[in-house]
């Protein structure tokens, strides 16, 4: 039987928000791509995250319709739960390569490249007024993230994300890899504010690896 731990990535600070995860501690138990598709679409999660070795942090990301190399709420969220297990990992490895981990009180972050997020479009309006009203989805094809300035000055963004790729999933609550993206286009760091109530962390490292932080909670449902 397939044990599943349910997380919500990204809250707020008063836990609100934050993105729904699957977790498969045992990957073993759902071994094929086929298997792992299904229960991912099943599941109906912007993303399930399936651990293959826990002393090397190897996973899997599957969205309802296609496997990621990269994406940072199922990273950040398996890296929460490890660690509540008392098993903080140093390292995870998904398909895209090694990511380094860190913990910082009740903030977990990981580190990522620009160039492992799969193909979206990032899309600056005038106002958050504006990406507030956007319908969900907007018209059009591809992966959009919609932002605006809430406080320039601040580094603070609002924004929207929409996969636009014909699955269940019509808008991402909380999503690390297009935070990610937006803060090497921008080359600074921010702080998100997506969805209904969650935020996003980022920092940019001299390296070229961007820090995407944020808070996990269970889900009790």
């Amino acid at each position: 039987m397939t044990e599943l731990e349910v997380l919500r990535v990204f809250c707020g600070p008063d836990g609100a928000g934050g993105n729904l995860l699957g977790v498969v501690r045992d990957g073993a138990s759902v071994p094929g791509a086929a298997g792992r598709a299904a229960l991912a679409a099943e599941l109906g999660f912007s993303e399930t995250v399936f651990l293959d070795d826990a002393h090397r942090g190897t996973v899997d990301i599957h969205t309802p319709s296609v496997r990621l190399p990269f994406a940072g709420h199922p990273l950040v969220g398996l890296a929460w739960l490890l660690r509540s297990l008392g098993q903080p990992p140093r390292t995870l490895r998904p398909a895209a390569g090694e990511v380094a981990v860190r913990f910082e009180e009740d903030v977990v972050w990981v580190h990522g490249r620009a160039e492992w997020v799969t193909a979206r479009t990032t899309r600056r309006y005038a106002s958050v007024a504006e990406v507030d009203a956007l319908p969900a989805p907007p018209p059009g094809e591809g992966w959009l993230y919609a932002w605006a300035w809430q406080d320039e000055a601040a580094g603070v963004v609002r924004a929207r994300a929409f996969p636009r790729r014909g699955d269940a999933v019509v808008e991402d609550e909380a999503t690390g890899a297009a935070a990610l993206l937006l803060t090497h286009e921008l080359g600074r760091p921010l702080d998100i504010r997506q969805g209904t109530g969650s935020r996003i962390l980022t920092r940019p490292y001299p390296d070229g690896t961007i820090a995407i932080g944020g808070r996990v909670r269970p889900d009790r449902r």
